[in-house]
């Protein structure tokens, strides 16, 4: 299973809310990876702008406010495709049988529906939303 998408909302997650300058090392360290699959979903997320990075130093920072980074602009990032393609339809089916003729249309406008409610209930959802949830967390687990 790919697992891009919530190691870049942890990585975004640390470099919003730390005060220290995060190398790719530090990250994965958090994550609990290696650094070269940190570097990786890093450069996914450089390429679509959601962090940049000064040439010489090490570090990185948000593009742009954690308010304005919606779920959804991770998730295309980081699986880099346009929209979500959550179903697979299976390939050969026997065009005699009455069912294998017909499957592929029957399953398409369900499957659509489904990936189209994902798509905008991500696109409603912010980064701030995932580190809100974590300082609750946060406070509810300290002793």
């Amino acid at each position: 299973m790919d697992t891009k998408f919530s190691v870049a909302l942890h990585i975004l997650t640390m470099i919003s809310e730390s005060k220290e300058v995060l190398s790719s090392q530090a990250l994965a360290v958090s994550v609990g990876t290696n650094a070269s699959y940190i570097r990786k979903v890093i450069a996914l997320l450089k390429n679509a702008g959601l962090i940049t990075s000064q040439q010489g130093r090490s570090g990185y920072q948000l593009s742009k406010n954690h308010k304005e980074i919606s779920l959804l602009e991770i998730y295309l990032a980081t699986q880099e495709v346009d929209h979500i393609r959550l179903f697979q339809i299976h390939q050969n089916a026997n065009k005699e049988c009455p069912v294998g003729k017909h499957i592929e249309k029957a399953m398409v406008p369900i499957f659509t529906n489904v990936e189209k409610h994902l798509e905008d209930e991500l696109a409603n959802q912010t980064l701030e939303q995932v580190i809100a949830n974590l300082y609750q967390i946060a406070n509810k687990t300290r002793i």
